[in-house]
């Protein structure tokens, strides 16, 4: 598994931190359960906005040629040509 990037860290965080003050304030609650549960919602929401943070992606590397080294023509994939393998004589049994 890959390792989070930093983007993914803060978010994630900043999620947890945000969710968990604004479900508090707008909950009133000052019960145990009631802030456990808020808090567990809060990290699950975190991971799952963390998870969802595009990673990033490696761009291929590019080769510049020199104007040298371009084909004149259009590019065309080549096509590599096989040598088929003679076939074996075949030998008939003998008649005995």
């Amino acid at each position: 598994m890959p390792r989070p990037t930093v983007a993914q860290l803060t978010y994630g965080s900043c999620t947890v931190v945000f969710t968990t003050l604004a479900m508090l304030l707008l909950s009133q609650t000052s019960s145990g359960p009631a802030v456990a549960v808020i808090a567990v919602a809060a990290v699950a929401l975190g991971v799952l906005v963390a998870m969802t943070v595009p990673a990033p992606r490696r761009t291929p590397v590019i080769v510049a040629r020199s104007a040298a080294e371009e084909p004149a023509g259009p590019a065309v994939p080549s096509v590599a040509s096989v040598a088929a393998a003679a076939p074996e004589a075949v030998r008939e049994p003998s008649a005995r």
